[in-house]
């Protein structure tokens, strides 16, 4: 006969667990990670503090070059690099990771005379970037390195960027933690700057993440969606028994447009629930005192994650969707959105 268990109650305040001032194994861990992480956000804003003109100059050099970015290191910094490359080439700006030893057995052929550098170490010391960095000098790549001040690389580098900290998370200061956020930090800022240069866009981003529920997200347009074909718009002139039989066939919300088929405002189910308790008269009030002029709107085009996110801050199910005169297209629908993937 199989033993039944009870099932473990979650773990948090009130268990009986030990909290970080109760001492023992438990609160020196959570002491641990906070300390650590308390760390490694202090290495990070220490780079904001230091950022001076030569990150300008970094992103200059990188955005000057026609060809690719070649982004190298080795050991915990090679790992960075691979992620910084590949944030790079997902933001507009092609770039390709190279392992600085497998460089010397012919994988240098990758680099090319229109090619700019980008070398990460935590020292500036690395003897494996050497070789590299001679191949770089002499094939007039310019090199910008992420790197400590004073180091042979900085001093080797077109541009250089402080990326040194004061110690790391590990408590005897030697596994790379602290040291390798900062560069990955200093990476994405990189990254941030040139796409804003290159002026890239949601709609670029969509071009490169086509897969997956990103992709559904920067493809989806609130025109893919929207209910279209014969939705209802009432006329600033009608009265509110006018709006009962299109709230109800219509998910509860109606636009209310002008002679021109311009949004003027909004009826929703709410209004009328309201309306019908503080008013018994209520089906020959003036649909204009009741609407929501000026009404939150979807224009043609938006992605269609982009009007979820106007009705979730604004606590709306639907948005009409309007031209840049204001011409009514038709009624998006959040929970149309849902469906889609968008959210």
């Amino acid at each position: 006969m199989l033993e039944t268990r009870t099932p473990a109650q979650p773990r948090g305040h009130g268990t009986g667990t030990l909290s970080s001032e109760d001492g023992g194994p438990r609160g020196q861990a959570l002491a641990t990670g906070r300390r650590v992480l308390a760390l490694e956000g202090q290495a990070v804003l220490s780079l904001a503090e230091r950022i001076g003109p030569s990150f300008a100059d970094a992103v200059e050099c990188l955005e000057r070059e026609s060809g690719r970015i070649v982004v190298s290191g080795i050991g915990k910094s090679g790992i960075v690099a691979r992620k910084i490359a590949a944030t790079l080439t997902s933001t507009g700006t092609p770039a390709v990771f190279l392992h600085p030893v497998e460089g010397l057995h012919g994988d240098l052929g990758i680099v090319g005379h229109q090619d700019v550098a980008l070398l990460v170490s935590k020292s500036g010391e690395t003897e494996e970037l050497y070789p590299l960095l001679s191949f770089l000098s002499r094939a007039g790549v310019p090199v910008v390195a992420l790197t400590a001040p004073d180091s042979g690389l900085a001093r080797h580098a077109a541009v250089w960027l402080d990326c040194s900290v004061s110690e790391e998370a590990c408590p005897m200061d030697l596994a790379p933690t602290a040291s390798t956020t900062a560069a990955l930090a200093m990476g994405d800022a990189l990254a941030m700057a040139l796409l804003e240069r290159k002026g890239f866009r949601a709609e670029d981003f969509a071009r490169l993440h086509p897969g997956g529920a990103l992709g559904r997200r920067l493809t989806v347009r609130v025109e893919d969606v929207m209910v279209a074909e014969g939705y209802p718009a009432l006329p600033e002139g009608c009265v509110m028994k006018d709006c009962i039989v299109p709230l109800a066939e219509q998910r509860g919300t109606v636009p209310i447009v002008d002679e021109e088929r311009r949004v003027v405002g909004v009826i929703t189910a709410g209004d009328l629930t309201r309306l019908m308790e503080h008013q018994a008269e209520f089906l020959q009030v003036p649909v204009a005192d009741v609407m929501t002029r000026s009404p939150k709107v979807g224009r043609v085009g938006d992605l269609g994650s982009v009007a979820a996110r106007l009705m979730q801050a604004h606590g709306v199910m639907a948005l009409p969707v309007v031209d840049e005169r204001g011409t009514l297209h038709g009624v998006v629908h959040l929970h149309d959105l849902m469906r889609a993937g968008v959210l």
